[in-house]
């Protein structure tokens, strides 16, 4: 029998725990913790396959798996990944392992189904970054936001199900309305495979006009807006977090809300490229909006889950305007922020429950001189603030960094140098969540003990210091070793700023060098990208970058309608020439779809 692959391997471990969870005994509750978390670290573990697989010098999806799965309509089974969906599935993974830790005593009901919606929640969000069939996408889409639901409207807080009932409303919203551009997609270009869309509307074999691609464009935005959230599609966020257990705020800060943003990248940019930067200076707009907005309702909350919800509204304003800089440093900045505010702001969920363990209550006026019961819960709480606020030397400074750096470089709309005062803007919000959280830390922790029952809350346990450790462990490691993830999600950044090329375009010059370094390969991979003379190539003098080698690179009228460089490493000339010549595409047939053969 064939062995699933990599990829197929990773959304069927989890699968595999769920229905085994589903067979045991309701009130073996010792083996049924065991068991998710044993499940949980091997998925964990085995994404870590994914670093040693990947080549993150290559352009392209990896380690694709494509299969034919519906006829009529043409569907296909098909998976990848690059270097944008890796890092984001590690941190599903890392982030799933380190819930099922933190749930092992605050959940007191319902054990065994808390466990399994854990797992299928895993299962829907990696499906979603691995999938590269739209229909696919949409299923773990959906997929995605049923265990989510029940997570908080089951084991939740107070108001649980007023909450999940705003969270699937919001959700389906977009939902539907995404449903709508894929299908619209599929009727222009008779597929829904994503790498043959693309490839189609970027070689002009299919068009869409300037009102339609602004239509598609909102549909697709929409959902992953509301997603993310963006301002003012932000309200059902503070509700979903305050009342979620700790483990579906960790996961929905964590990860969820990237999805969101990761579709951005993946969807909106390359597919629409003329309707994204058209409408990119609004969208700077709204995302600093929810910066400064975010950071001041954060600033105001009695409520300190609440606090940490109104904070990721305005952590991931920085992201989406990272990503509508469309360029190199703001893009990157984007990717690791989406990872460093799904550490930091774990972790903060991660703390706040802790408290919420020992107290039963979010509010900020009933706690107060906890450093002195709980030194050591009290130090990881300032660590994971400092942090999220972005001190330099932790993960939360780079990205930020980085986003304002490409902010200041780009410009929006019509007026050229004007990103400066987006940038100007933006950089408010950090110094509002210092106030925020640094404020928040000193009513909680320092000051008298004003509640006798305070006196006598226990430290951090033995189980707490672990989780606290890894976080700040990995915290650590982001903020120090930045380069580890920037250099391996260069190569992905540069793809998707080229393929939003359309016919007579060139890639935008940046002041700053770019990413990709010596000896970084650029190959067709599942999408065709092409290579700009001077632009690999800037700033280098190495052997590597000798570009007018006839065996290796030739210069050739693309369909694109420009000259570009095309690589065509380990092809002869012949087989270069008959792979990459210029053809004329009757307007009246279509190029072979996926899975007609």
């Amino acid at each position: 029998m064939m062995l699933p692959s990599l990829l197929t391997s990773l959304i069927v471990i989890p699968t595999v725990g769920a229905f085994a969870l589903l067979v045991l005994r309701g009130d073996d509750h010792k083996f049924i913790k065991g068991l998710a978390l044993g499940v949980s670290i091997f998925e964990f573990a085995f994404s870590l396959l994914l670093l040693r697989k990947m080549d993150f010098s290559l352009s392209g999806y990896q380690l694709e798996e494509n299969f034919h799965w519906i006829s009529a309509p043409p569907i296909n089974y098909h998976l990848g990944v690059d270097g944008l969906s890796v890092f984001l599935v590690i941190l599903t993974t890392f982030l799933t392992a380190i819930s099922v830790i933190a749930s092992w005593n605050s959940i007191h009901e319902r054990i065994k189904e808390f466990f399994v919606m854990l797992l299928m929640l895993e299962v829907g969000v990696i499906g979603v970054f691995l999938s590269l069939d739209l229909f696919l996408f949409f299923l773990f889409w959906e997929v995605m936001l049923i265990p989510m639901v029940f997570l908080i409207g089951i084991w939740g807080h107070g108001r649980k199900i007023y909450a999940a009932v705003k969270f699937i409303l919001y959700t389906m919203a977009g939902s539907i309305l995404m449903l709508v551009g894929i299908i619209w997609l599929y009727n222009l270009t008779g597929s829904f495979d994503l790498p043959y869309i693309q490839q189609t509307l970027q070689a002009g074999v299919v068009s869409l006009t300037k009102y339609q691609e602004v239509i598609l464009f909102l549909a697709f935005f929409l959902a992953f807006a509301i997603k993310v959230p963006l301002f003012p599609l932000h309200t059902w966020l503070p509700d979903a977090h305050v009342e979620a257990p700790t483990a579906g705020s960790v996961i929905l800060a964590g990860v969820l809300l990237k999805m969101g943003t990761y579709g951005m990248m993946r969807f909106c940019l390359p597919l629409f490229p003329a309707a994204s930067r058209k409408l990119a200076p609004g969208i700077a707009v709204l995302a600093i909006i929810g910066i400064i907005y975010g950071a001041l309702v954060a600033l105001v909350q009695p409520n300190l889950k609440k606090l940490v919800a109104y904070s990721s509204v305005s952590h991931l304003g920085f992201v989406v305007l990272g990503i509508f800089t469309f360029g190199t440093i703001g893009m990157q900045g984007a990717i690791y922020q989406m990872l460093a505010h799904g550490i930091s702001t774990g972790a903060l969920f991660l703390l706040v429950g802790m408290l919420y363990d020992r107290r039963h209550t979010f509010e900020i006026s009933e706690y107060g001189g906890l450093a002195t019961p709980m030194p050591r819960l009290s130090a990881f709480f300032l660590f994971v603030a400092l942090s999220s606020l972005g001190l330099p030397i932790l993960n939360g400074f780079v990205g930020e960094y980085l986003i304002l750096l490409g902010t200041y470089g780009s410009h929006f709309g019509l007026t050229p140098g004007n990103g400066w005062k987006y940038a100007a803007w933006a950089a408010s919000g950090v110094i509002l969540s210092a106030c925020y959280l640094l404020w928040a830390y000193q009513r909680v922790f320092f000051g008298e003990v004003t509640h006798e029952k305070n006196r006598t809350l226990p430290d951090a346990s033995w189980r707490e210091k672990g989780i606290l450790f890894a976080m700040a462990v990995v915290t650590l490691w982001m903020g120090v070793g930045s380069a580890y993830l920037t250099r391996r999600t260069a190569t992905a950044t540069e793809t998707i700023r080229q393929q939003m090329l359309r016919r007579g375009d060139m890639l935008p010059q940046e002041s700053a060098a770019p990413a990709n370094g010596p000896g970084v390969k650029i190959s067709l991979g599942s999408v065709a990208t092409l290579v700009y003379p001077g632009r690999a190539c800037a700033n280098r003098s190495d052997s590597a970058c000798t570009p007018q080698s006839a065996s290796n690179q030739r210069q050739t009228t693309n369909s694109l309608g420009s000259v570009g460089t095309l690589a065509c490493a380990g092809l002869s000339d012949s087989a270069c020439a008959s792979q990459f010549a210029p053809t004329q595409t009757p307007k009246n047939i279509s190029p072979e779809r996926p899975g007609t053969r």
